[in-house]
């Protein structure tokens, strides 16, 4: 069987192991002599699947028992809406809420968009300034704010929050798509976080939410049930038919993880990963990472190279990029939007394949 390194920001590269086991499983999941795709998502074989996920979440973040755990649909995406809704919705005529946002890339710019069609948002600070390869400093929230948001790391531009802001009784949200579960976070300091799957949990198509139970019942009469926190969460997630297959791979990636060690244990891994990444950059004669050092992400490493000439400059990124996947290094070309080339070593990425295209890099270089 040939596996390749593959760098994707997303969907990424999952565990092996887990591959095994849902294939070894594909058409009988734990005896019940059907898949897991086949199951009704309220039967007495799906519930222990779903459980079980939920308990290996809690026990691997540390959620606190005041903490509901939503496994919901639609991609981090929907919830730029379901948040704001949820938050800080309001009535048919009544005054618009407030949220503070901090602009650090084009997620957390989606999610101001989408925010601004039913509350003010006040960008508080921005790094747009210097291609958002620095995180600014987190101005204090008015008082009245609804919440207050950031992206904890940024995917396109390899960017991560150096620390947890002190928001004092402003909720504090995120989007932790691309980091969650990748190092030990306080998720008591948060009152939402929310994440796609498909970077550091599972396959695409499903989302975590994992809310503050005092915030779930804020949304208007208005909002649809199937936007509503407080439904999903009397529901246990089973309003209507929950992504099952989605939910059992994360459960399967979970019990992985707490294999390895959990999340203190990945964590050491990521940072180790990473330094080799950053330290083989800053002694290149070819190529460097644009982002500010203590700005720097665990899981998404872009890198450009040093030629000034655009035209050249292009030729190396597609040139290395064509010969990286030829070398078994796949998905290596940086976002559309800034170029370059991007190294997303997510939990699944084992030390070997950076170590693989460090020696590939090397010799491009040489």
């Amino acid at each position: 069987m040939k596996r390749v390194y593959n760098f994707s920001p997303g969907p990424s590269m999952l565990p092996l192991p887990v591959l095994e086991k849902a294939a070894a499983e594909m058409a009988d999941a734990n005896g019940s002599g059907q898949s897991v795709m086949e199951m009704s998502h309220r039967s007495k074989d799906f519930k222990p699947i779903i459980e079980r996920t939920e308990t290996l979440l809690r026990e691997l973040m540390k959620i606190p028992p005041n903490y509901r755990v939503l496994f919901l649909q639609g991609g981090a995406s929907l919830q730029f809406a379901m948040i704001p809704l949820n938050l800080a919705g309001v009535e048919a005529g009544a005054p618009k809420k407030k949220i503070t946002l901090v602009d650090t890339g084009i997620w957390a710019k989606k999610a101001a968009d989408e925010a601004a069609k039913y509350a003010g948002v006040d960008i508080a600070a921005s790094s747009k300034d210097k291609a958002y390869t620095y995180i600014p400093a987190p101005p204090p929230a008015a008082a009245d704010s609804a919440y207050y948001h950031i992206t904890w790391n940024n995917t396109i531009v390899g960017t991560k929050w150096p620390a947890i802001p002190d928001t004092g009784a402003v909720p504090l949200v995120t989007d932790l798509s691309s980091g969650i579960l990748s190092e030990p976070i306080d998720v008591s300091r948060f009152a939402l976080v929310y994440a796609g799957a498909q970077k550091n949990l599972g396959p695409a198509g499903t989302t975590v939410v994992i809310i503050r139970e005092d915030l779930l019942n804020g949304a208007p009469s208005w909002v649809p049930a199937m936007l509503r926190y407080d439904i999903h969460a009397k529901e246990a997630s089973m309003y209507n038919t929950p992504p099952c297959y989605g939910i059992y791979i994360i459960g399967l990636v979970l019990e992985w993880l707490r294999n390895q060690g959990g999340v203190e244990a990945i964590a050491a891994v990521n940072r180790e990963k990473a330094a080799l990444l950053y330290d083989y950059l800053e002694t290149s004669a070819m190529f460097f990472s644009p982002v500010e050092k203590n700005s720097r992400s665990l899981m998404n490493i872009p890198f450009v190279p040093r030629e000034s000439d655009p035209d050249k400059k292009a030729a190396i990124e597609k040139r290395f990029v064509t010969e990286a996947a030829a070398a078994g290094l796949v998905n290596l070309a940086g976002h559309r939007l800034v170029g370059g080339m991007r190294a997303s070593i997510y939990n699944a990425m084992p030390l070997e394949g950076v170590k693989a295209l460090l020696a590939f890099m090397e010799k491009f270089e040489g």
